[in-house]
């Protein structure tokens, strides 16, 4: 019996389908953070899959939100979090964290559960950050071709992710008047910690977007720069951008993510002599540690620099 109630408890919390209807409150809570914080969908159907099973816990040990104690947090989470990596689960941990947040503001709990979600301390340095060497990048881009419209889109795409250090979702987000041809800036007001930026448009990049623009959009009302190639034409998204990226990334025979791009752009600041504080502000971060966690020490300068030699 207790064999039984142990793979009922596994089962209900599993990650269910993103698609399935919460109670009003968690609706409500979804809602709040679609449309008040302007979170991606992606990132809303990440928060419900966690909502979906935190909701089916509770109801499998019958435990009304109202009488939420931590104990029932540490418990779910325990269960939870097992099959995932440190930093999913961090992920995972800081939705929740959210949830319970607004249901004590909606007075919903008597108390801030939120504050009683800590992860755990982490000792170990963390993973070199991932980017494209020289080589890799030469080949990267000599392994484009620029014969089709959605070719030339993918070109203007994946130069702004490495001469900019853009993400896919701000990439997505670009308008014809972020652009400015003459002063050669582009603008970039929404960004991950909302903090906008101007940013200088190298020339190589001023051109493939001017390319892109006269010979591969679709002519449209539609304001975004990047449009679908198909008859219909409307603004791509987020995926669209990465899918197309990782296909040329692919073709080119790197096991790369677009990510890689933005870390090679924060990599190549640094070897500019840019500062820390630099390279934060041109990557958009709140906190100086995240963009930290992007740079790595490259062996070839510290041996100039240490040595007088070079590789």
């Amino acid at each position: 019996m207790e064999a039984e109630d142990t793979k009922k408890q596994g089962q209900a919390i599993l990650i269910q389908n993103h698609q399935i209807r919460l109670p009003h409150i968690y609706e409500k809570y979804l809602y709040c953070i679609r449309e008040g914080k302007a979170i991606s969908m992606r990132n809303v159907k990440a928060t419900r899959r966690v909502l979906v099973s935190f909701q089916a816990y509770l109801e499998h040990h019958q435990i009304p939100l109202s009488s939420l104690k931590i104990e029932h947090i540490d418990n779910f989470q325990t269960e939870f979090v097992k099959p995932f990596s440190t930093m999913t689960r961090r992920i995972y941990r800081s939705k929740l964290r959210s949830f319970l947040r607004f249901l004590f503001d909606e007075q919903v709990t008597r108390k801030n559960l939120s504050y009683g979600i800590v992860n755990p301390r982490v000792f170990n340095q963390p993973k070199p950050p991932k980017f494209l060497r020289p080589e890799e990048l030469k080949r990267l881009f000599d392994n484009l071709s620029l014969e089709t419209p959605t070719q030339i889109r993918t070109y203007a795409m994946l130069i702004l992710a490495y001469s900019l250090g853009l993400r896919p979702c701000e990439i997505s987000r670009i308008t014809l008047d972020d652009i400015s041809f003459q002063k050669r800036e582009l603008i970039i007001s929404s960004r991950k910690m909302g903090n906008p930026v101007v940013l200088p448009i190298p020339h190589k990049t001023l051109i493939a977007i001017a390319a892109y623009v006269r010979k591969a959009r679709p002519e449209s009302a539609y304001r975004k720069l990047f449009l679908t190639c198909n008859k219909a034409s409307r603004p791509i998204s987020t995926n669209v951008v990465v899918y197309h990226i990782s296909k040329a990334m692919k073709e080119a025979g790197l096991s790369a993510s677009p990510y890689w791009l933005r870390h090679s752009y924060a990599q190549g600041l640094l070897n500019l002599g840019r500062s820390i504080y630099e390279i934060k502000e041109m990557m958009g971060h709140q906190n100086i540690r995240s963009s930290q966690r992007y740079l790595y020490i490259h062996i070839e300068l510290m041996r100039k620099v240490l040595f007088d030699e070079t590789l």
